[in-house]
């Protein structure tokens, strides 16, 4: 584990679809990274996953294989937290009293609210109100920096605001966190709809590379990919969105600066093998990991286990400041 004095860290995943290689490139590499050099918390967001239509039946399983997912990608028990949010009952009762601090302007602009409602006849409170949910997630456990893609830039403005005004008001109470945004692979895009973020509820899947694709169904996508009349490659994401989001996946796995890798290749063939063999070599050992925990169900309900217990003791301790600085009568 990390010393005393270390940084902490916090982020969390809904259970809801297939893991993407955008998850991976824009969130997940980065908590692996992390975990060595930070006290580091990360959760799978069950109760989130309540706020859109979701399947009653499968909701336990698919929070069983995110943690066997985050658990193939790198994350190690022995030096992060690995929780499911539902078991932590303080989340949603410091939810409550950040909501009497949040106000109904500010939930009104998120977008994501915006685009989750739209076309919809009636929504559930609970998706206008999630990302206070969010912002209690972070702020229990005090954590200095968050992890995120750069989409949820505006959730973690929210939860420092939140923070913020609850600590004016009230005395010091909560850390107030930073975002931690890796510098390239933070916003993959999709294959065949470049100008859209790489996502599991896309409406095609050939858009997107879920990272249980096996070596045929990557190549294939990779074929198949958007790119533009010219066959020249050169890193411009603007004129050349199709090719740049190769460049920049390329960039992401390789570590090597897109505009530089541009110079390898007079061909977009070229450029989509190499692609496709690069993301085939990330995520075939995730794949095979990921198969032998999901038949290890009880070492996985371990980790579960052990992540619950560190997460209670720091989220029961925060709770317990906050509902003391608002006022309320102790026991």
């Amino acid at each position: 584990m990390t010393t005393a004095n270390a940084i902490r860290v916090l982020s969390g995943i809904q259970p809801t679809g297939d893991i993407h290689l955008g998850n991976y490139l824009g969130a997940l590499k980065l908590w692996v990274d992390s975990q060595y050099d930070a006290e580091s918390f990360y959760c799978v967001v069950d109760l989130h996953s309540l706020t859109v239509e979701f399947d009653r039946d499968n909701l336990a399983r698919r929070t069983l294989d995110a943690v066997c997912m985050l658990l193939a990608v790198g994350l190690d028990p022995k030096h992060c937290a690995i929780f499911v949010q539902s078991h932590i009952d303080q989340h949603t009762g410091l939810e409550w009293l950040l909501e009497c601090v949040a106000t109904f302007g500010e939930l009104n602009r998120m977008t994501q609210f915006k685009d989750k409602g739209a076309g919809q006849e009636s929504v559930t409170v609970g998706l206008f109100t999630y990302p206070v949910l969010m912002a209690a997630d972070i702020l229990l456990y005090d954590a200095d920096k968050v992890p995120i893609g750069d989409d949820q830039r505006q959730h973690l403005e929210l939860a420092r605001r939140i923070a913020s005004r609850f600590n004016t008001r009230f005395g010091e109470t909560f850390t107030v966190p930073e975002a931690l945004i890796p510098p390239v692979g933070a916003r993959v895009m999709d294959l065949q709809h470049p100008e859209n973020k790489m996502s599991k509820s896309s409406d095609s899947r050939l858009g997107t590379i879920f990272l249980l694709d096996s070596p045929d169904e990557v190549t294939n996508k990779l074929k198949r990919s958007v790119t533009d009349s010219e066959n020249t490659v050169h890193y411009d994401p603007e004129r050349k969105p199709g090719v740049s989001n190769l460049l920049e996946i390329l960039s992401a796995i390789t570590a090597e600066r897109s505009d530089v890798l541009a110079l390898r290749y007079d061909s977009y063939r070229r450029l989509k093998q190499d692609v496709a063999e690069a993301i085939v070599d990330t995520i075939d050992p995730i794949a095979r990991r990921f198969r032998e925990l999901s038949s290890d169900t009880a070492y996985v309900m371990d980790v579960i286990n052990e992540g619950d217990e560190r997460a209670r003791e720091i989220a029961s301790a925060t709770l317990a400041r906050a509902r003391e600085s608002i006022g309320l009568l102790q026991r």
